[in-house]
């Protein structure tokens, strides 16, 4: 499933223990905490973040990006 998100702030740790998240930015930026190092993400840059893995997905500004995951991830926190 492929969903359209705008965001702006820090989303909650978490981990998908079963699915792959993809996230790709379309403007802003999107910064992907994880437990060793953080990713920074610009327009037209993307990321798989591996189920089990930890992280906090969080935008200084607002920040429009495609998430592509599978419709059991729940957009609002799991």
């Amino acid at each position: 499933m492929a969903r359209i998100g705008i965001v702006e702030g820090e989303y909650h740790w978490h981990k998908h223990d079963n699915d792959d998240e993809f996230f790709f930015v379309l403007q802003g930026k999107l910064f992907i905490d994880l437990e060793d190092k953080t990713i920074e993400l610009e327009p037209m840059q993307g990321v798989t973040i591996t189920r089990g893995v930890m992280h906090r997905p969080r935008a200084p500004h607002k920040t429009v990006m495609l998430m592509v995951e599978t419709a059991s991830i729940d957009p609002i926190g799991d």
